[in-house]
């Protein structure tokens, strides 16, 4: 791969554990998010508490000392840097996390729509598929297509649905709809709500299998189909910069493909892990930057908190692995994008803190405080500074602190 002098670090891994909130964020009102905290509740939901080790060695116990993650202590010499980063783009969706993650925060208001998509669009997705427009209003992806699955399949109708984020969701049976049919009307949709009338930040494909209502389940087939970025993000200036970026799991949809040389597509967490060991057994000289996203999809939305603290303790295991395969040159940054709480009401995306942990065998002050952040930007700010890169001005770099 590319050539590129890099500052200090070779290589970073960074992985974004999709709606793993660390608590309620300053402007979490605005959300009506008060007292959601995702890591908080997961920790007090399980029995004996969230066991992490791994996470707990970088310091996850110690980004808030005063409020305990149960089973998660603080340690009195952790192996990583710590700290939390303030959200603060306008919408509370992954695709707002992400950009803002890579120095691009959302600063204007995408729409939504609580009681439905306006008639214009129904009328657009039916003159274009063929099909009939069936639900339309928001809804839990897995409540929509217990309760309607069935009809869809009898009618080959679309089940479009949304939620309360900026989202155009439209769910069909493999067997009545055909992946790549499916995928041609999303991409459709998507030129619908790309402006000047309505602009929002995500469609989603949702294919789904099974016979029947008691026995249907989302497959891995899932594609967004993301707002084209308006700006270059951290990606896209790495990249024209000749740093190597490479993407593991909805990364490459998030940006619409801007600035990514490689990429991998998950069919779970586990094998997004799998792609992970594989990107790190490359030698690149750049970004990995990486979306685990069942965290949400499959346990937050769902509001599972026994299957959200199962997969974060599965994910700390193979987390272990990657540590100990890491070499002297490599930096490891581990975040989140929103919460998801899996204890709160509804079933949305929670206003939250993210963590930040970071960590390299070389690491010179390993158990410093980074604070909380005033932007998740700061991340990707830290990125662009060590392979030498100029930002835009988004973003305040902390790689003195973790070098």
């Amino acid at each position: 791969m590319t050539e590129h002098v890099f500052t200090r670090y070779k290589r970073i891994l960074a992985i974004a554990l999709d709606s793993i909130g660390i608590g309620q964020a300053p402007d979490a009102a605005r959300f009506d998010d008060l007292g959601a905290d995702t890591l908080g509740h997961i920790g007090e939901f399980l029995d004996g508490g969230l066991h992490v080790p791994n996470m707990a060695r970088l310091g996850l116990g110690n980004i808030r000392p005063d409020n305990p993650i149960a089973g998660v202590p603080a340690t009195q010499s952790p192996v990583g840097c710590f700290g939390k980063m303030t959200i603060t783009s306008h919408g509370n969706d992954s695709l707002d996390g992400h950009w803002e993650m890579m120095c691009l925060p959302v600063r204007f208001e995408m729409a939504t729509f609580p009681d439905g998509f306006p008639q214009w669009i129904v009328d657009g997705l039916e003159a274009f598929s063929g099909r009939r427009v069936i639900v339309n209003r928001p809804y839990s992806g897995t409540e929509v297509i217990r309760d309607y699955g069935e009809h869809q399949m009898r009618t080959g109708g679309l089940i479009l649905y949304t939620s309360g984020d900026s989202v155009l969701q439209i769910a069909a049976h493999e067997d009545v709809i055909p992946v790549d049919e499916l995928y041609r009307i999303c991409a459709y949709a998507r030129t619908l709500i790309n402006g000047p009338e309505v602009v929002m930040g995500r469609v989603i494909a949702r294919p789904y299998v099974g016979p029947d209502r008691d026995h249907f389940v989302r497959t891995s087939n899932r594609h967004d189909y993301g707002l084209e970025p308006i700006e270059k993000t951290a990606l896209d200036l790495l990249h024209d910069d000749g740093v190597d970026v490479l993407a593991v799991g909805k990364i490459n949809d998030i940006f619409s493909g801007h600035g990514i040389d490689k990429g991998w597509r998950n069919m779970s967490n586990m094998d997004g892990m799998d792609h992970v060991d594989e990107a790190m057994r490359e030698d690149f000289t750049g970004l990995c930057f990486v979306n685990l996203v069942d965290f949400d999809a499959m346990y937050g939305h769902r509001r599972d908190a026994q299957g959200d603290g199962e997969a974060l303790m599965a994910f700390d295991e193979r987390l272990g692995l990657v540590m100990e395969t890491m070499h002297d040159d490599d930096l490891l940054l581990i975040t989140a994008d929103h919460g998801n709480d899996p204890t709160y009401k509804g079933t949305d995306h929670t206003r939250e803190f993210v963590p930040i942990l970071a960590y390299s065998p070389s690491m010179s002050h390993p158990g410093t405080s980074l604070g909380v952040r005033a932007m998740a930007s700061d991340m990707g700010a830290t990125i662009l500074d060590n392979f030498g890169v100029s930002g835009n001005g988004n973003g305040t770099s902390f790689l003195e602190a973790i070098s």
